[in-house]
């Protein structure tokens, strides 16, 4: 996935938070890509975004894409909506800039 800028992910005591955006009902469960503003956009099967389906569908996509477990990740905010802060606790930035240079290009 080519990335035009720097995706913007904050080292914290013990992990990293990043932005998210969620479009749901998808054919499938997948990174979509990095919007402009630094955003990752995850296409969710699940409906509505603000349904806890959705918010458990992110959350363990995540954890098996990033290798860690669910329990430490954490939707810190916008739990009712499309755009989502998350923290992982255990990962630095370099950890998911690796994930992502793994991902398939658009």
């Amino acid at each position: 996935m080519p990335v035009d800028r720097e995706f913007r992910i904050t080292d914290a005591k013990g992990g990293i938070a990043f932005t998210v955006r969620v479009v749901t009902k998808a054919a499938a469960t997948e990174l979509a890509g990095i919007q402009e503003d630094g955003t990752l956009k995850i296409r969710l099967i699940a409906s509505p975004a603000g349904d806890p389906t959705a918010n458990e569908e992110l959350v363990n996509f995540l954890a098996q894409q990033l290798n860690v477990p669910a329990k430490r990740i954490e939707i810190v905010a916008g739990q009712n909506g499309r755009e989502k802060l998350v923290s992982v606790e255990g990962l630095s930035t370099g950890d998911v800039e690796a994930w992502l240079s793994t991902q398939p290009q658009e």
